[in-house]
């Protein structure tokens, strides 16, 4: 498994999927800490991250810029088509990424990359296709689990802990 890219649907995905509305209008998201340091532990492993979701949101784009993603594909119904402009854009081949879907309009991707991967909610034929599949819900740690699955297949995760161990013995002293 050589995963150069996780790629990353947002609803139920890195989000619970509800969508919450304020009494004036506003929509808003809730994301996983655990998701957060999971992904920035890909990106500091040299892997590159992407969004790729039909919805458009001032959330997602904030989330994104955040954790440093290096692709934001919003307001995209057609993901097959999406992902395709994506690995043109960036050169990358399809069997270097990983990519992360519940729902029916994830179906194309999915089918399409080198490593599936599914939330534990995720829909039946999702799950049928995935080779991955989380024991959490989208948005409570589901992709924290698919960056450790991918980091430790290729030999990473142990230097993640570590440096993370060093960080806190460093500022310990």
């Amino acid at each position: 498994m050589d995963i150069r890219w996780i790629v990353l649907d947002v609803d139920g995905v890195l989000s619970d999927g509800m969508l919450v509305y304020t009494s004036n209008g506003e929509e808003t998201k809730s994301f996983s800490v655990k998701d957060g340091l999971g992904l920035t532990a890909a990106k500091k492993c040299g892997i590159k991250l992407a969004i790729i979701t039909a919805r458009v949101s001032p959330m997602v784009e904030r989330r994104a810029k955040e954790l440093k993603f290096d692709a934001l594909i919003m307001g995209h119904a057609n993901k097959t088509e999406a992902l395709r402009s994506l690995c043109e854009e960036h050169n990358i081949a399809l069997h270097n990424i990983a990519y992360m879907g519940d729902d029916l309009n994830d179906l194309g991707p999915l089918s399409m990359v080198g490593l599936p991967m599914a939330p534990q909610n995720a829909v039946l034929e999702v799950k049928r296709i995935a080779k991955f599949i989380a024991t959490n819900d989208g948005g409570h740690g589901a992709v924290r689990e698919g960056v450790e699955f991918i980091l430790k297949h290729q030999g990473l995760w142990d230097s993640v802990v570590q440096d993370y161990m060093m960080e806190a013995h460093n500022h310990g002293q």
